[in-house]
């Protein structure tokens, strides 16, 4: 092979708030060969999420954390290099979760081939991929929305929220993005149709919030937590539902947030309104990827889905692009150029 070395970076050290170098080092390393029953993956495309803060802790979760001195993990595009693998040749573009490095080794675990002639392939790390199956299942499963109902999803212009909304207009509904910018507020309103934008930021956040939703809310899809939530809870119709996917506004936090306490404000919402909710991971329902995989590659063709992707070239970057995605200095689903794309 030409290459004989590739890059990669390891969770060095357990981070407590912000993850930076000292916790994720970058490293070169061997590429390896395949055995049989094996292929060599080259890693075109990196996804990088806000779940993979939680990879980093030792605290119990759904999964096992990233051991210490292991690459992190993460989504992938990637282009098979060399294959004694049945049913897979070289120039096959698959995706697969081969995480933050160049070159991995693959038995064709969670490894799914590509059709680039179908759309960019960087779509499957976004609107066709995690992101956009874990908005499909939250909203359609858990958030059950009826035509004429209020939907309020906040991170709206990231990769989960972005599609959230959408869904919920082709259903029927008013859709409501929280943002953090004016910019990302324009977006989700001009471009991806949403009835109204509502930037978290604003001082008079919590009021104009209610303005934008006069009939109440009857579906939340939480991505944030913190003062949004908060915001939020006041308007909350009965027997609304709340799909919570993640909570990016405390993945950093060293301690309990002061006082006082929310929860029994929360939980007396909760009750008093009948609201149900319900936290997922997108793999409990892996049995719908067919129909989530038909459905969106109709609207994308149809044009009722539409997608922004924010993409910075080079592994070297992916720390500091995973702490702006942490911060919410992103725009759109964020992606790391690992490699060439023979695609384009």
């Amino acid at each position: 092979m030409a290459e004989h070395k590739g890059k990669r970076i390891i969770l060095a050290k357990r981070p407590e708030g912000m993850p930076t170098e000292q916790h994720l080092r970058l490293e070169s390393m061997d590429i390896p060969s395949p055995d049989n029953g094996q292929m060599l993956l080259r890693t075109i495309y990196l996804s990088l999420d806000p779940y993979m803060r939680g990879r980093m802790s030792s605290a119990k979760s759904y999964v096992q954390p990233v051991a210490v001195g292991a690459p992190m993990e993460g989504g992938t595009v990637c282009e098979v290099i060399e294959s004694r693998l049945a049913g897979y040749q070289p120039g096959d573009i698959v995706s697969a979760y081969t995480g933050w490095q160049t070159h991995d080794l693959s038995d064709g675990t969670m490894v799914r081939k590509i059709d680039p002639a179908q759309a960019p392939i960087t779509t499957h790390l976004g609107v066709m991929g995690m992101p956009g199956f874990t908005a499909y299942v939250g909203l359609l499963e858990l958030g059950r929305p009826a035509s004429g109902e209020t939907v309020v999803v906040s991170a709206a212009s990231g990769a989960v929220g972005q599609v959230v909304g959408q869904i919920a207009g082709i259903n029927g509904c008013r859709v409501v993005g929280i943002a953090g910018t004016d910019a990302k507020c324009a977006f989700i309103k001009e471009e991806l149709g949403f009835d109204a934008a509502v930037k978290h930021r604003a001082e008079d956040f919590p009021e104009t919030l209610a303005k934008a939703c006069p009939d109440g809310i009857d579906v939340y899809f939480e991505n944030v937590g913190g003062r949004v939530l908060s915001a939020v809870l006041p308007n909350l119709n009965d027997f609304s539902r709340m799909p919570v996917c993640g909570l990016i506004a405390h993945y950093n936090d060293t301690a309990l947030p002061a006082g006082p306490d929310q929860l029994p404000a929360f939980m007396g919402v909760v009750l008093t309104r009948r609201v149900k909710v319900h936290g997922f991971i997108n793999f409990d329902y892996v049995h719908l990827m067919p129909d989530f995989l038909k459905d969106m590659s109709t609207w994308i063709r149809e044009g009722k889905v539409v997608y922004k992707e924010d993409v910075i070239d080079g592994l070297e970057n992916a720390v500091s692009a995973f702490q702006g995605l942490l911060e919410g200095r992103n725009f759109g689903k964020l992606i790391i150029r690992v490699g060439e794309d023979p695609t384009l």
